[in-house]
């Protein structure tokens, strides 16, 4: 079983910036791909962001350029830093690991962004 914690979320101004972050923990093996999903109102659970135990990543076109995803594979952190915010970027955000076994996901945390 993975267990994984997200933090960073709160209410920022349109074009500021925030981080997320989430640590994974319980029985991790093998390679694996973390990420973000994103709820936002009104809309299905859309994919954010992706990266590979290797550090190779991918984007929704919607983020593109403005979100920038990492990990500390020595903590199993991953990491989404997002610059230029919008009020459409507004939503729970979920953080997910998918490995060999089922997909595990975070609890989400929640960014508004208003002014």
């Amino acid at each position: 079983q993975v267990q994984l914690v997200e933090s960073g979320g709160g209410l920022v101004q349109p074009g500021g910036s925030l981080r997320l972050s989430c640590a994974a923990s319980g029985s991790l093996s093998g390679s694996n791909i973390m990420g973000w999903y994103r709820q936002r109102p009104g809309k299905q659970r859309g994919w954010v962001a992706g990266i590979t135990d290797g550090g190779l990543t991918n984007y929704s076109d919607l983020v593109k350029g403005r979100f920038t995803i990492s990990r500390d594979a020595a903590k199993d952190t991953v990491f989404l830093q997002m610059n230029s915010l919008k009020p459409d970027d507004t939503g729970l955000y979920y953080c997910y690991l998918s490995s060999s076994g089922p997909i595990s996901w975070g609890q989400g945390t929640q960014v508004t962004v208003s002014s």
